[in-house]
């Protein structure tokens, strides 16, 4: 048996789509660096929305969430808000029912953020009209302009769909700080790189906002707990553009604990793996009928997960050199470029004296995560943290 062969087979097979990977996250962060839309003109209309928050356990922070989106300087006879209050204590509904919201609270056997979506949806009064419907997650924090600077977005992007800026609202931990940067490099190569060449932005399960008849009508077609890829797949299938809002701010807690941020991206790889599955079979209809989007959307969920894409690289960096020298000269060169590519996309906020020490760290954490992707903690079905890519 050829056992060089076998190590040159493996070690193709491998760098192909790591090639791919880091190709497509660097081109777009580059494309990120492209000036982004700040003036967004008053809108002439103001909207009505409907607020829809899932809590599944957020009794530390969901009362604090509601403060906030009550704050708003919008009129408030033009925005309803209804917390769907799944599995938290009787003390923190109490609190929450002394609030001019609905509350409602279902007891799901297995709760998924799609199934409180469509139990709200199902819940609402049917002589309230709204034009836009706007999901956060219960830890998101907004500013009082947030509704005003929502309904201006939407009149200008002139879709049904559209994405805010969501951003960490801590920054405490090791753990925090790298899942600050993570988020932040999605958003420059998902969101801002993809907008400014005309594809349209990917989405997250918060702070997004949606035309309520279509998502009154499409959420009711959503079957597991990765509801926004499950949403994003019938946007793009029915031709319609996600815009991006880079200047409207959403503030989300980030995990603290690296078992907590190990066990969220378990969760995104599996979502992304089953949306692969679940829409790969449009891929010829999408090439038929040119449609780029989501042929794009496909490519991106064909991409190694980051998590895995560092782990890969860095063991085949450090394997190699001990087996055939210069197959690693490649690998280390793929290390160079997805680093680079990280810190071009990595906003200058972040770059504070902490940044180094964290954001080099990233390759050991991926690694950690990686190799630990199937024991940290038990499966779950609860999914509230969704999405992102």
């Amino acid at each position: 048996m050829n056992y060089w062969l076998i190590l040159f087979v493996i070690d193709i097979l491998c760098f192909v789509p790591v090639f791919a990977t880091v190709a497509y996250l660097t081109i777009f962060a580059f494309l990120a660096l492209f000036e982004a839309r700040h003036n967004v003109p008053a809108a002439r209309k103001m909207n009505r929305f409907i607020i829809l928050i899932p809590a599944y356990k957020e009794d530390k922070n969901i009362e604090q969430t509601v403060k906030a989106i009550l704050g708003q300087s919008y009129p408030q006879r033009l925005f309803d808000v209804t917390v769907i209050s799944d599995h938290q204590s009787e003390i923190t509904n109490m609190k929450l029912a002394q609030y001019p919201i609905t509350l409602l609270t279902p007891d799901f056997e297995e709760s998924t953020k799609a199934k409180s979506l469509q139990y709200a949806i199902l819940n609402l009064p049917e002589f309230k009209i709204y034009d836009i419907v706007l999901l956060l997650d219960a830890d998101n924090i907004v500013e009082p302009e947030f509704l005003t600077q929502m309904n201006n977005a939407y009149e200008t992007a002139g879709t049904k769909a559209i994405q805010a800026h969501r951003v960490s609202r801590n920054r405490d931990t090791a753990m925090a700080r790298l899942d600050a940067i993570f988020e932040e490099i999605n958003n420059s190569i998902f969101r801002r790189g993809h907008i400014a060449v005309g594809l349209p932005a990917a989405t997250m399960g918060s702070g997004i906002a949606y035309d309520f008849v279509w998502f009154k009508e499409n959420i009711m077609k959503v079957k597991t707990a990765g509801e926004d890829k499950e949403l994003e797949a019938l946007l793009m299938r029915q031709h319609i553009y996600v815009d991006y809002f880079e200047d409207i701010y959403v503030y989300d807690e980030k995990k603290r604990r690296s078992e907590d941020f190990n066990q969220q991206h378990k969760r995104w790889t599996r979502n992304q793996f089953h949306s692969l599955l679940s829409n790969i079979k449009y891929l010829p209809w999408a090439i038929l009928n040119r449609q780029y989007p989501f042929i794009n959307k496909l490519i991106q969920w064909m991409l190694i997960p980051r998590m895995a894409l560092m782990a890969i690289i860095m063991i085949m960096s450090l394997v190699l050199p001990f087996i055939y020298f210069t197959l690693a000269i490649k690998w280390w060169i793929a290390m160079a470029v997805v680093v680079f590519a990280y810190a071009l996309a990595t906003p200058d906020y972040l770059v504070d004296e902490t940044w180094d020490k964290t954001f080099l760290r990233s390759p050991l954490v991926s690694l950690w995560g990686f190799l630990h992707m199937w024991t940290v903690g038990k499966s779950n079905k609860v999914t509230y943290h969704n999405t992102k890519e």
